[in-house]
């Protein structure tokens, strides 16, 4: 929280405008948050590799055959984000999709298949322009519904 007075800037309002997100996503079902840039989010729990702690972020996804589609970009940073070091290190997850909560196991695509979902992706949001930001793969993360 910032201080009575101070305005936030930089990280300190991207990290408020995301927390924001996720509680109204979760307090409504999804019914404000699920379209973000008329584009759909999902919510994904993971546990902190290192804390243990739940970690919450809402992500854009894709389908493909009932299962859930996600890009490890962040932006074309340099370094793979958080969540995707977290499922590297336990793949059971929890997600949100609208007001439907499950448990879901995450692995990372590879090969041909990395490569259709990857070019569905695009479709939707501009991947594509992040992979120019960046020298890593970025990874392409298939979820399925545990059940």
């Amino acid at each position: 929280m910032t201080g009575e007075g101070k305005r936030r800037t930089g990280w300190d309002t991207q990290f408020a405008d995301k927390a924001d997100h996720i509680a109204r996503y979760i307090a409504t079902g999804g019914k404000d948050g699920y379209l973000w840039s008329e584009t759909p989010t999902l919510l994904l729990t993971t546990r902190g590799r290192r804390s243990g702690q739940e970690r919450t972020v809402a992500l854009i996804f894709g389908e493909d055959d009932g299962r859930y589609i996600l890009i490890a970009s962040q932006g074309g940073a340099p370094r793979h984000p958080n969540w995707y070091l977290n499922i590297l290190a336990d793949p059971v997850v929890t997600l949100q999709v609208m007001a439907d909560r499950f448990t879901a196991r995450a692995r990372t695509a590879e090969g041909e298949e990395r490569d259709r979902l990857w070019t569905r992706m695009v479709q939707l949001w501009e991947y594509d322009v992040y992979a120019t930001r960046t020298d890593r793969i970025i990874p392409v993360v298939v979820l399925e519904r545990e059940w």
